[in-house]
């Protein structure tokens, strides 16, 4: 069996960050799969995915851990190529990745206790975002 569904949104800012865990469980206790995978994909190339605890140290903590590793910058060959300020945007979040696979056991998401998927936004202007999610497995 395979059910897949879209979660929608708008961001604001660079480094915002969602909780999508509510919305994925959601999406995978209405899809009847008892146990496979839930597969979790970002469209665009300048936001990612992933899981952390999703508590406001973190949530302040990642977007400045990588803006310190990959910071704003014009030397950037995207940024001498279309001049519009998110080579580092895109680059962020190909680091980070656009997709999570969590595991599903008797309807539900394999999670620990302090783990919870995310959306990050590494765009410098507000997005419309979409995360496809894809549940696959066996009723």
């Amino acid at each position: 069996m395979v059910v897949q569904r879209d979660i929608t949104f708008a961001t604001r800012r660079h480094g915002e960050m969602r909780d999508l865990t509510d919305e994925v469980a959601t999406i995978v206790a209405e899809s009847g799969v008892r146990t496979g995978v839930a597969h979790v994909f970002n469209v665009g190339s300048t936001a990612c995915v992933g899981t952390i605890e999703f508590e406001p140290g973190l949530q302040e903590d990642l977007p400045a851990l990588l803006d310190r590793l990959i910071p704003p910058s014009r030397e950037y060959g995207h940024e001498r190529a279309w001049h519009d300020g998110n080579g580092h945007s895109h680059l962020q979040a190909t680091w980070m990745g656009p997709s999570l696979t969590v595991p599903v056991r008797e309807g539900r998401l394999v999670l620990g206790t302090w783990q919870q998927v995310f959306h990050l936004e590494c765009d410098v202007k507000p997005r419309r975002r979409t995360v496809v999610v894809t549940v696959m497995g066996e009723a």
